[in-house]
């Protein structure tokens, strides 16, 4: 016991003379959130721009969305869901039937900053507040909200890259540097 007690003073004398280590900052969810947000409007305004515009719409199969539509549909589920926050920023008019390179790529754009627009206006507190959403996704956070969006819109991003290699085209993110 006497050998363990003086283990310990020894141990507790030589770590006054270690440097001390500061403490690690509190992540905001919020900033992080942002972030996320940001690379992820990066990610899809590349990817969609690397598609010439003559293939915009182009279908994988004839069932499937054709390009231009995937990205609408981005845009759409994000101009819906972001439209639960309940926020001050007002909600982007999304063209649904837009057919042109530069109409669908605005959309899309318009869409990506009404949500950092809500990400904005929000606290890490007002983030882990329920809002109510659809049925599909129910009552839920506001970061759940935005989370749900990043899943949904990787989905749809790996169809693009699809699409994208099907015609020739390398996805951005593939390109080597």
């Amino acid at each position: 016991m006497k050998t363990f007690a003086l283990a310990c003073a020894a141990a507790c004398a030589f770590s006054v003379l270690l440097p001390q280590r500061s403490s690690a900052q509190s992540a905001s969810l919020n900033a992080e959130l942002l972030k996320d947000w940001l690379e992820m409007k990066d990610i899809m305004m590349k990817i969609s721009a690397a598609m010439p515009e003559e293939k915009f719409s182009y279908k994988s199969t004839p069932a499937q969305r054709d390009f231009g539509q995937q990205i609408l549909h981005v845009a759409g589920g994000n101009d819906m869901y972001l439209g639960f926050f309940g926020g001050k920023a007002a909600a982007p008019v999304l063209n649904r039937d837009a057919r042109s390179k530069a109409e669908i790529l605005k959309a899309l754009e318009d869409s990506f900053d009404y949500g950092t627009a809500l990400i904005k206006e929000q606290t890490d507190r007002s983030m882990l507040e329920s809002i109510q959403t659809n049925r599909y996704l129910g009552p839920s956070s506001r970061a759940r909200v935005i989370y749900f969006l990043l899943g949904h819109t990787w989905d749809i991003y790996g169809q693009m890259a699809v699409y994208l290699r099907l015609n020739g085209v390398t996805p951005p993110r593939s390109e080597r540097p």
